[in-house]
């Protein structure tokens, strides 16, 4: 089994955004170091706590600080921009960084309803239009529109010698059948879905146009030297989203020392209780059982992982844990 890991630069509270991406540049070194396949930067906007709107910035000085992991987006929401400029961007990296770039697509705003105005004007509109600029972002990465199109008369500039590995992201049927029409590999946030995953990552491969389908699976992984010390570890990202529910946590991901203070009610009791069903917490063994179980259901080689705690020491220790186990 591949691992690969998805960052979503989170801030732990009482820290810098700096800090924050400061220990991703640290947690991809490691990476890098531990043999991971790939490591991906998420983008959000305008979201308390999260600290990276520009993937292909922070990519860019990975890349520099790295030697052989394959560096990518997780995603680029494209109905936010123009796909010319995300072709750009990312055949800049290419050139920079040959052989290492995935271009990971997405179609979520990634922020508000003001923020998606604010970066893209008519934001459904583009959602709607989600299948024309993924085939027009397709075109200016392998350069090959028609030549009757007016954009087979320029280029995504620098064009690399090896262009980056398009894939599409999702949560749902639609995103799956929309990576198979189009002949993109798919990855699909477990992490982040309450659908039947098995289901829809099947049937991407039952529907897929090319014999090169392949998936990823990206889950939620807090590995400890204790199950005991994994579970308090944990609770600091499971805290952080009973505190955004309720329209509070801006301050970012909250410390140990502040959820012992905290009584929680039935209800966020029962909503922790609900989250961490698609959640991986537990010691070194636990873990490596349920990733290899998870690894079943869902028929693919290669899991994302994605951990969030307060501690970025302890987040380092849990991909370290995760590289002795495979």
């Amino acid at each position: 089994m591949k691992l690969s890991i998805l960052d979503q630069a989170p801030i732990a509270k009482g820290h810098t955004a700096k800090e924050a991406l400061d220990a991703s540049i640290e947690l991809a070194q490691l990476a890098d170091r531990l043999g991971y396949k790939r490591y991906w930067v998420a983008e959000h906007h305008d979201l308390d706590g999260l600290a990276s709107p520009a993937p292909d910035i922070l990519l860019g000085v990975i890349g520099s600080q790295t030697e052989r992991i394959r560096l990518g987006s997780g995603a680029v929401l494209l109905p936010n921009y123009k796909p010319y400029n995300v072709a750009e961007r990312y055949h800049m990296l290419a050139t920079l960084f040959p052989g290492r770039i995935d271009l990971g697509i997405g179609r979520a705003p990634g922020g508000s309803a003001e923020v998606s105005i604010a970066l893209a004007g008519n934001f459904l509109e583009k959602v709607k239009n989600m299948p024309k600029l993924l085939d027009e972002l397709l075109h200016f990465i392998n350069c090959d529109f028609p030549e009757e199109n007016m954009f087979a008369k320029i280029a995504a500039t620098p064009i690399p010698e090896s262009a980056p590995i398009p894939w599409l992201l999702g949560t749902s049927e639609k995103s799956a059948y929309l990576a198979a029409e189009k002949g993109l590999p798919y990855v699909f946030g477990h992490f982040m879905s309450d659908a039947d995953g098995p289901a829809i990552v099947k049937s991407y491969f039952d529907n897929s146009t090319t014999n090169k389908a392949k998936a990823i699976v990206t889950v939620t992984v807090v590995c400890a030297e204790t199950t005991e010390e994994a579970e308090k570890i944990a609770q600091s990202n499971l805290h952080w989203k009973v505190l955004q529910a309720k329209g509070e946590g801006k301050n970012g991901v909250p410390s140990i020392e502040e959820i012992e203070q905290y009584q929680y009610t039935n209800e966020e009791i029962q909503m922790i209780d609900k989250l961490k069903q698609n959640q991986i917490i537990g010691n070194p063994q636990h873990v490596k059982e349920e990733l290899k179980n998870l690894q079943q259901r869902y028929d693919v080689n290669e899991l994302m992982i994605v951990t969030i705690t307060h501690s970025y020491e302890a987040r380092k220790r849990s991909y370290e844990l995760l590289a002795e186990l495979f």
